[in-house]
């Protein structure tokens, strides 16, 4: 995942610019005989599906900060129709259901895991970094290709590996591998799960991975069990009292946190939980001098996600202003970063964004010990002394 997200409370294609100015004509999808299901998206904003009588279109939204971009592909099953699309626009046809496809974060297996697709997975670099067991089980037998870092990824062997689909991401519009490799004709999605605001908008990205796969349905229903369980958890929380909370840990001179209107500030507000930046709004990550956040958060009760520290010991021994915080007194810190693959890897930089319901409960069951009786934490744990 990416490395912002080590200090904070998970604070973490063709180039055609907007839809005027790519020459593919998205059918009338009022007028047509649909022969592929409608997929509604309700909470994510970083992409659209619309569905006609030959295929989906899809469309990419502002796909990393402060981009101002759109990219659009047409997924089909039977791309013998390929000529009805000008030329130009060739790479941006996408045959489905995928049958070999190469991901980028690890955010990107999640979905197919629980689409039950994760032998598509052919590539992924730094596959250290993936938790999953059955994708591990991959890993081992030879199955899935180690490409290296994402800014230095071979595209001779992604060209020679052939796949139907490389999931990509991008910091920036600076991405010259992942052009180059859609220069050679093989379609690139930029995947913006990582920068929606809504917990459950990360998650509704599923419905992306259903109509790649040729599984809508599941992709849904799986989707709607998620959101239920989170909008039954939110609902319990609230008749809960609302202990304060502070998040993140310092790096260097500053002490990062995450934004009230971030999906991290969202969960913590869902959890009944009284974060002590619950009123700011931005994007990235709060960065404050330790004095500011022991002015202001000195009294918290619970210390969420401090870094990746896993005891309070290194805490102190690395700041010892973090001694002056109640809840490092109380021992009411709690870590996800005890949660490791068999590679070192961090669950929940992997399955947080896709099971925002686990994390909610997580978050919860800390706040309010007395409630969900039967939830075992998941992703966070008390840090060890």
């Amino acid at each position: 995942m990416k490395n912002l997200y080590f200090l904070l409370f998970s604070i973490l294609l063709i180039t055609s610019c907007k839809n005027n100015e790519t020459s593919t004509t998205i059918e009338n999808v009022k007028t047509s005989k649909l022969k592929y299901s409608d997929v509604e998206i309700k909470y994510a904003t970083g992409f659209s599906i619309n569905s006609t009588d030959t295929g989906y279109y899809i469309t990419i939204k502002d796909p990393w900060p402060e981009a101002d971009l759109e990219y659009s592909f047409k997924l089909e099953k039977d791309t013998s129709t390929v000529h009805r699309v000008p030329e130009n626009d060739a790479p941006q046809i996408i045959k489905i259901p995928l049958q070999k496809v190469i991901l980028s974060s690890t955010t990107h297996i999640p979905p197919v895991v629980l689409l039950n697709e994760q032998s598509t997975i052919i590539g992924f670099p730094g596959t250290d970094y993936i938790s999953d067991t059955s994708v591990r089980a991959l890993i081992d037998n030879g199955l899935v290709e180690e490409l290296g870092q994402n800014q230095t990824i071979s595209i001779e062997k992604v060209v020679t590996m052939q796949p139907d689909l490389v999931m990509g991401y991008g910091i920036d519009g600076d991405n010259p591998i992942y052009e180059s490799i859609q220069k050679a004709g093989i379609p690139v999605i930029y995947n913006g799960d990582w920068i929606e605001m809504h917990p459950l908008g990360k998650a509704e990205w599923i419905k992306l991975f259903g109509v790649l796969y040729g599984k809508e349905k599941e992709a849904d229903r799986i989707f709607k069990e998620i959101e239920k369980e989170y909008l039954e958890t939110k609902k319990l929380a609230q008749s809960l009292e609302s202990p304060s909370v502070i998040a993140g840990a310092t790096w260097k001179e500053n002490w990062y946190l995450p934004y009230g209107n971030s999906w991290q500030g969202k969960i913590i507000a869902d959890a009944n939980g009284d974060y002590i930046y619950a009123n700011t709004t931005g994007t990235g990550s709060l960065s404050y001098h330790v004095e500011r956040v022991l002015t202001d958060g000195q009294n918290a009760d619970i210390w969420i996600a401090p870094g990746q520290y896993t005891s309070y010991r290194a805490m102190e021994e690395d700041n010892s202003a973090y001694s002056q915080f109640d809840a490092f007194k109380n021992r009411q810190a709690y870590t996800f970063a005890l949660n490791v693959g068999a590679r070192g890897g961090v669950t929940y930089y992997e399955e947080a964004s896709m099971r925002p319901d686990l994390v909610l409960k997580d978050l919860v069951k800390i706040l309010h010990p007395n409630s969900l009786p039967q939830h075992q934490l998941y992703f966070f744990k008390p840090l060890n002394d």
